[in-house]
């Protein structure tokens, strides 16, 4: 069964869509939604779970430690 992620962006969707697709080739149902009326949002859910948010302070994920703490989340609810 694949991992859904579910990604609530503006507009850097397509690059970690890219990235956490190389990372799990196959594993991943992953859905995006924009948010054009409000710009900075960039929101990350694993199966539900809220694990990455600008709104709350993580930033966009451009670096080593933001991607690790998503692709942790994935491996934890995909038993890897």
């Amino acid at each position: 069964m694949a991992v859904k992620i579910h990604i609530i962006y503006w507009p850097k969707f397509t690059k970690l869509k890219t990235l956490l697709e190389d990372e799990f080739p196959g594993e991943l149902e992953i859905t995006g939604e924009g948010t054009r009326s409000t710009t900075g949002w960039f929101e990350v859910e694993v199966n539900g779970k809220l694990v990455h948010s600008k709104k709350n302070g993580d930033g966009f994920v451009d670096s080593d430690p933001k991607m690790k703490s998503i692709v942790s989340a994935i491996e934890k609810v995909s038993g890897k």
